[in-house]
This record gives C-alpha cells, structure tokens and sequence, in this order.
C-alpha cells in the first residue's frame, strides 16, 4: 500500500543509515588527519591537486572528496574542484574537536568486536588511555599526565561556555574546579568573572601544568585517595568528573564535596548526560559506550545525578536548560544554610 510503502523506505533508509555510520566515521577522521580544512582554506581544488600534497593515489582521494561532499565536510563545484562545505568551515571553529577526532581511533579498535565489549572482561585501549579514572596508577608519570590533560583542555571551550551560560555565579567568593586539569574552565570563568577567587584541585603530576588565570591558586591531591577535599570555597565545580567514575567514587566524591562546602555552598556538575526515560544519541548511544570503554565510567541521567546529590545531603537540586545539550548538561545542587 502507498502509506506503508513510503514508511518501509523511510525506515529502509534509517537502517542503513546506521550500518554505514562507521564508514561517515571513518571519513571523517582521514578528512581531519589530512588536515584538509587547511589545504582548502584559500582556493579550491581538484582531488589530483590535493592528492598531490597529501600523498595519496587521485582515485582515493577522489572518492574520500565525494564522501566528504555526500557528508557535507565539502562542496563540489561545477568545473569539478572541491570547496569547504558548510560542515567542513565549521570544523576549525570548535575547540577542540579536530583533537577529539583524531582521538576516536582510540575507540573504534576498542569496539571492533561489539560482542566481545559488551561481555567485559577484556581490557580497553581507552582505559589504558585515561590512566587517572582507576587512581594513583600510572598518573604520576608526566608525559600521561599531560597527554590526556592536553585532550581535556582542548575540548573544554564549549563546555565551560555552556556552563556559565547555564548558571550564575553572582555573590559567590571562592570556587574550587575539582579534577579541573589544567585550569580551562577557571580560565573561563576569571573572562566572565574577575574579582571571583579561584582554585584548582586535581592530583599532582597535572596540576604541575595548569595554566591557570593570575591570582588563582592550586592544590595537588587525589579526590578518590585523599580522606578530604581542601576547605575555604563556597562553590566546587565539577566538569566533566562524575561520568568519568563508577557509583561508589561518585558517592564518596560528592561527600567531600559536601563536607568542603560551607552552609549555603553551592556544588555545580557539568557533563554529558544520558537520557534516563528518553534516551538520547549523544548521551545514550555515544557517551554511555565511551564511559563503559574506560572501564570505570558511567553516562548518568540529570535524575540519576539529582539522586546522588539528594544522597549526598545537597539540597535545592535543579537541573538547568544547556543551549547544547549535546556538548554538556548541568545540574547545581546546594548545602543547607
């Protein structure tokens, strides 16, 4: 019949889109790792031209330019040359994501046999990469340290300005960035605050690199080894931590957190969020497999965050509306005056 045959196309076309979003994926990545954006950023040009200066066969890089333009990274004009699309313009804009790119080989070979990774028992690359979420272990080494720092740091623009769009820190005198790494998002907040004090705290090989904003101080430790958190600020900012540990460290973490905090303090959490009852893509479907790939992570609904907070002793627990939900949520709890 009409009406089912054109739903059973559509659906046909959503099916496969799935099947082939590895291969987008993979496009993407060699668009990047060629640094193509670059090499069209002035003029166009024929796929020979930038085979040329990228070392590749003109047959390859003919097909990967009419991937790239069937995916919207590029714009093929009618004398046969290639211009940046709309998506591939957009790429050197956002900070960080060319690093995150580049990054995901990581997981793509961890889920190269889906099966295997959903069994466990089979250590990751991922997790061999982000060494801190399992302790002490191997995160004294500077070289990691600033690895996974360098990663964190690149990416944490648009977090941070989703974030202080998201909420208000007028009247505050002291936050403490919690696993802030190298001090992005304090630095952000001293452009859109300057007279707020400010600290970081994240364990010693990292903080060694901060680059933190004038007048903002640091403090080495371990939130998960250290019996307490460093006392003195009325906020604590958590970006980008709780989805990166299992429910126990949440739990213990969120209860220094509430210990360091004054009556009145306030505790901000900022990450991806999964959907809960309405699950997402971003959340539920990208987040929740990377964390599950670290080995110790968990992509948690703003509900099941609000839940680990009330546990904790916050009250005042509000989830607050981000422009992209997709890059971070954020969920701000307080402790009774």
């Amino acid at each position: 019949m009409p009406g089912t045959r054109r739903l059973a196309r559509k659906d046909g076309e959503e099916l496969f889109d799935l099947v082939s979003g590895f291969v987008y994926s993979q496009v993407l990545h060699a668009f990047v790792t060629l640094d193509m954006p670059s090499l069209l950023a002035k003029e166009p040009l024929p796929a020979w031209r930038l085979a040329a200066r990228t070392r590749l066969e003109p047959r390859q890089m003919e097909a990967l330019c009419q991937a790239a333009t069937a995916l919207k990274l590029l714009k093929r004009r009618k004398d046969g040359s290639y211009q940046l699309g709309r998506l591939g313009a957009a790429l050197p804009g956002v900070p960080g994501l060319t690093e995150m790119i580049r990054h995901h080989d990581v997981l793509y070979r961890d889920l190269a046999d889906p099966m295997a990774f959903l069994r466990g028992g089979t250590e990751t690359e991922l997790a061999r990469f982000w060494p801190y979420v399992f302790g002490q272990s191997g995160t004294n080494d500077p070289e990691i340290a600033e690895r996974y720092s360098k990663l964190m740091a690149d990416s944490q623009g648009l977090v941070a300005e989703e974030t202080l769009r998201a909420i208000r820190l007028d009247g505050a005198h002291r936050l403490m960035d919690v696993g802030g790494g190298t001090g992005a998002f304090l630095r952000a907040v001293r452009a859109e605050y300057p007279d707020l004090r400010l600290r970081l705290f994240d364990l010693p090989a990292v903080v060694s690199g901060a680059d933190l904003p004038e007048g903002a101080d640091m403090r080495g430790g371990s939130f998960r080894d250290d019996p307490a958190l460093p006392g003195g600020a009325d906020v604590i900012s958590l970006v980008r931590v709780l989805y990166d540990h299992a429910d126990s460290t949440v739990a213990s973490l969120l209860g220094k957190v509430h210990a360091a905090l004054p009556p009145g303090g306030r505790v901000i959490v900022s990450e991806p969020m999964a959907g809960g009852a309405d699950p997402s893509r971003v959340g539920d479907a990208y987040f929740a497999f990377y964390t599950m790939a670290m080995q110790t992570g968990k992509a948690r609904s703003a509900e099941e965050i609000k839940a680990h907070l009330a546990q904790a002793g916050f009250q005042q627990v509000q989830c607050h509306k981000t422009y992209r939900p997709f890059v971070t949520g954020v969920v701000t709890a307080t402790k009774a005056a």
